[in-house]
């Protein structure tokens, strides 16, 4: 277990780091490319005056999820599944699931080395998994929805909500305290939106549902987390 550890921590993290850092660091240059060639080759170019306009507006929208997203993902994803997530998208419907359910299958604790290799092999097969079927639904998936009902096609649109409450309902049996610390902050906060007392925040509140759902969660179930060990501890002696 030993020459385990150590081989996790001097070898295999700091490799993934490296490639981790250099894959994603392509995946934004790539991601530039389609405009520069715009502009380069077909000379489309809007000026800098509309490009800051957008990127106000859509940071304005999910800026939020840049500091949030990270943060809260990390403790299940890991090292090397924050890498290939954030590379491969789909986090919160597909590699977060996937990553849990490959733990909880492994019976490993997320956030521990254990954790973090299952963790790996999860999202990379469900990144396998998600290109092959997108595959698959790009070339048949028009064909086959329009033969689909309507009300069908309805119950499909409730299938990302299901897959989030299928998540909370995993992590709330294990930590039913935190669970309930979530399920208070993010629904008050919910019906704070609803009736209009956020509304003196700028632009769309919901990402203030966001930050204080999931930092609010963070702070308060690391405190009874605490709470229990020092109970722990204290019992013990």
């Amino acid at each position: 277990m030993e020459n385990q550890d150590l081989y996790y921590e001097k070898d295999f993290l700091p490799s993934i780091v490296r490639w981790g850092r250099g894959t994603n660091l392509l995946g934004v240059l790539f991601a530039f490319i389609p405009p520069l060639v715009c502009t380069a080759v077909y000379g489309i170019w809007p000026g800098w005056g509309p490009i800051f306009a957008g990127f106000v507006m859509q940071a304005s929208v999910s800026g939020v999820f840049w500091f949030v997203e990270p943060i809260s993902y990390f403790n299940v994803l890991g090292i090397p599944g924050t890498y290939m997530s954030f590379l491969s998208g789909n986090i919160g419907n597909l590699r977060l699931p996937a990553t849990v359910a490959a733990q909880q299958a492994a019976k490993v604790e997320a956030g521990t080395g254990e954790g973090t290799v299952i963790a790996t092999i999860g999202v990379a097969v469900s990144i396998i998994v998600n290109v092959l079927f997108l595959t698959i639904g790009v070339v048949l998936g028009a064909p086959i929805l329009s033969l689909l009902p309507a009300n069908v096609i309805t119950v499909l649109n409730n299938l990302l909500p299901a897959l989030f409450g299928a998540m909370l309902a995993q992590q709330f049996v294990p930590h039913p305290k935190i669970g309930t610390v979530a399920i208070i902050l993010a629904g008050g906060m919910l019906l704070l939106m609803k009736y209009g007392f956020l509304a003196f925040l700028p632009g769309s509140p919901s990402y203030a549902v966001i930050i204080v759902a999931v930092f609010g969660t963070i702070l308060i179930g690391r405190k009874i987390t605490e709470s229990e060990l020092k109970k722990a501890g204290s019992a013990e002696k």
